[in-house]
């Protein structure tokens, strides 16, 4: 490789680290305008593993808005990220896989006693260059574990 494609691949590599952070802000902040953005036209998202949906990036940002008003403060911390570029000729090519971890703790609303609802997967991330710069493809949600509230007798929160 030379340098040029070293320094191209670099470039690339922090672009597309940018989507993936991106991503989780506009989530955590519902700015939903900013997470469209994220998307290539044909671009979808699937969160049926942690009882969502799948649709376009314009139907899966209609569907977190009015999820995510149940949290008025959420967190996603990506982590363990790993990127590979698919290549075309020798050369970095227009298409990248991201396979990320993350936490993500939450807040129901209230006084701040409510316990948190805090869940944890790995994104899977397919990302194309566009004109505009690197969009999402794909993006699944692999949820592998949560924590919810415990209700009842003896839990806290609970009667």
């Amino acid at each position: 490789m030379t340098q040029r494609v070293e320094l191209a691949t670099v470039l690339d590599r922090l672009a597309v680290d940018e989507v993936v952070t991106d991503y989780a802000v506009a989530v955590d902040d519902g700015d939903w305008a900013a997470y469209r953005a994220l998307f290539a036209p044909d671009g979808r998202a699937d969160y049926r593993s942690a009882g969502g949906v799948e649709g376009s990036g314009d139907e899966i940002a209609r569907w977190l808005a009015s999820t995510m008003e149940l949290f008025p403060m959420r967190q996603h911390l990506i982590v363990n990220r790993r990127v590979r570029f698919g290549r075309l000729e020798r050369d970095v090519g227009d298409e990248a896989q991201v396979q990320a971890d993350y936490v993500n703790p939450m807040r129901f609303p209230g006084d701040g006693t409510a316990p948190d609802f805090v869940c944890g997967g790995r994104y899977t991330f397919s990302l194309v260059r566009a004109d505009a710069g690197w969009r999402v493809h794909r993006v699944t949600v692999h949820e592998k574990w949560r924590r919810t509230p415990q209700r009842g007798p003896g839990a806290p929160g609970g009667s």
